[in-house]
């Protein structure tokens, strides 16, 4: 049942599955991570900036590319409908007056889907880019909330939750920059820091009240899931200048 307190793998409404995230794993590439929430796990890689830009993109400034790969078969319309929200969302947090004429790539590898997918992939894209130096305004977190049809909020939904959903939306909210890297902490200085909503994304109907409800819920989350990125960063940052003396 989805409108109860406790739901059937034991979580209240508003917990979180465990996370988890580890970077600097693929060897070839510029930078990448892994980010899971449950059994959900998707592995982001970074390549570039290489030089050039694709018919049609501005030269003076940095172009995003976004490869989205399941874990299985082809990709579909709704892998398509990723790929376009994903580039749109790391474009509006990346500084992209710093490289022009440009192309970063972003390799999205889907390991196992049980719910919360793109929210997921959007979490593992921005730890990546950390790992790659990319020079970013801003870090972004993202949440997946459900609206059950007795009108309760859920956040973190697995695949069988979503499925009983009347609406299911994911949300990408700023976060303050993170001076992991010298290079970019320069640039980001002055850059003000965006204010709201990043991304929002809803598939099926709900109410002005139920989405706002929804927005403070995930507002609530995503703080968490700030602070959980920032303690990673900054221990990954730690154990770098331990290894270099």
């Amino acid at each position: 049942m989805m409108d109860v307190d406790v739901r059937a793998d034991g979580r209240t409404l508003n917990q979180l599955r465990p996370l988890t995230c580890s970077r600097n794993l693929l060897n070839r590439a510029h930078g990448s991570a892994r980010w899971s929430q449950g059994d959900t796990a998707v592995l982001a890689a970074v390549f570039g900036p290489k030089a050039g830009t694709k018919k049609g993109e501005n030269p003076e400034k940095a172009s995003i590319e976004v490869i989205w790969k399941p874990k299985t078969g082809q990709i579909g319309r709704r892998e398509k409908e990723y790929e376009m929200i994903l580039r749109q969302t790391l474009q509006s947090i990346c500084l992209l007056t710093v490289h022009p004429n440009t192309t970063t790539s972003i390799i999205v590898q889907v390991i196992g889907d049980d719910g919360a997918l793109l929210s997921c992939a959007i979490n593992a894209s921005c730890v990546a880019l950390v790992d790659a130096g990319i020079p970013l305004k801003h870090l972004a977190v993202a949440i997946c909330c459900g609206l059950t049809v007795g009108g309760h909020v859920i956040l973190d939904p697995t695949v069988l939750e979503e499925q009983k959903l009347k609406s299911v939306l994911h949300l990408v909210f700023p976060n303050p920059p993170l001076s992991i890297h010298h290079k970019t902490q320069s640039l980001m200085k002055d850059v003000p820091i965006e204010h709201g909503i990043i991304t929002s994304v809803t598939r099926g109907v709900m109410s002005v009240p139920d989405y706002e409800h929804c927005l403070d819920r995930g507002r609530i989350a995503c703080t968490k899931i700030s602070e959980f990125v920032r303690r990673n960063l900054q221990s990954s940052a730690r154990e770098g200048l331990a290894k270099a003396t």
